[in-house]
């Protein structure tokens, strides 16, 4: 499911927030953005533009997002959390717009990337190889509540979602692969990535495996997203196994079994639960700390059935709840 920054949206809910007298609280499938009261009306078609959109900063029509670098952040108004920006569908040129019509290019809106530590960037070799398996990457909850209501039920696992670093190794017709979230690198003394790899024995490990196999892990640690674990070096948590030749994806029980075998760190189980189709009790859920470090806020939860499904239009379900506090803290 391709992740869309500005899309067209129904209003599912207006309400007042405590002690505001000039703003409410929209609901935009499942996200709570804070509008201008009486601006909008539920069942009215809007824009919705997600966190982490960066708006042109040539629109004069979004000069007041300047103080924030015309970027799209989790905020808090009058104790509201706001997450996303509404607006009407007069910013967009005159036309029929249907239900999830994609405006992210009509609006000139690009993804916000944060800047990358020289020891990740590391030295390009090409492509991430999607030939072999899919690139790491959890849609947000707020925006499944039709998959929620599909899969209303069924067991789901619960791992902590690491704040790192997405590390992706590939050992494939007998030759080890290193791969960023978008790209994969050449060996360096100074990348994190082969540094971690090597550190971690990952390419012995694989090999013993006696098949083309492929891990994904979160990479922490030293140097990475301000080290909120605490830890002297990096490390890599795996959450992913992947069999390359029939392109499955291993179950939580499988990852788990398959980590204990080999000799891999497994990020933090959180048991299992009933999905639920109620995603403001799926984010609550996300709310918590680190079971890595107790001190600070987990980034969120990662739910995956027990059983994988492989869903005809979403494709392998997984996707995360981020905890709005660990945004709040560290969304700068």
């Amino acid at each position: 499911m391709e992740r869309k920054l500005a899309s067209i949206r129904i209003i599912k809910d207006i309400a007042p927030i405590e002690n505001a007298d000039s703003i409410e609280v929209a609901t935009v499938d499942g996200w709570h953005c804070v509008v201008k009261k009486d601006e909008f009306k539920v069942g009215e078609k809007v824009i919705y533009c997600e966190v982490d959109c960066l708006m042109p900063h040539t629109d004069a029509r979004f000069e007041f997002l300047r103080p924030r670098g015309f970027r799209i952040r989790t905020i808090k108004l009058r104790g509201q959390i706001s997450q996303g920006l509404v607006l009407p569908l007069s910013y967009l040129p005159e036309d029929d717009y249907n239900l999830g019509d994609d405006v992210t290019e009509l609006l000139g809106i690009v993804k916000y990337e944060p800047p990358i530590p020289a020891q990740l960037r590391g030295t390009i070799k090409g492509n991430f190889p999607t030939e072999l398996l899919s690139k790491s990457d959890e849609i947000r909850v707020q925006n499944l509540q039709e998959l929620l209501t599909k899969y209303k039920g069924i067991k789901v696992s619960m791992k902590e979602k690491l704040d790192g670093s997405s590390l992706t190794a590939i050992y494939h017709d007998n030759t080890f692969r290193v791969c960023s979230r978008n790209l994969e690198l050449l060996e360096t003394d100074d990348n994190a990535y082969w540094k971690t790899a090597r550190s971690e024995g990952i390419e012995d490990k694989l090999k013993s495996v006696g098949r083309n196999i492929a891990i994904q892990g979160e990479m922490i640690g030293f140097g990475i997203q301000g080290n909120k674990y605490a830890l002297k070096s990096t490390e890599c948590w795996v959450f992913n196994v992947v069999d390359i030749d029939t392109r499955r994806y291993y179950s939580n029980t499988e990852v788990v079994e398959f980590c204990n075998t080999y000799g891999f760190k497994c990020v933090p189980d959180l048991g299992e639960c009933d999905l639920v189709d109620d995603i403001d009790a799926l984010v609550e859920m996300a709310k918590g700390n680190s079971v890595l470090n107790p001190k600070v806020n987990r980034e969120g939860i990662v739910f995956r059935p027990v059983t994988p499904i492989h869903d005809p239009d979403f494709g392998w379900i997984s996707f995360k709840a981020i905890n709005p506090n660990f945004l709040l803290k560290y969304d700068e």
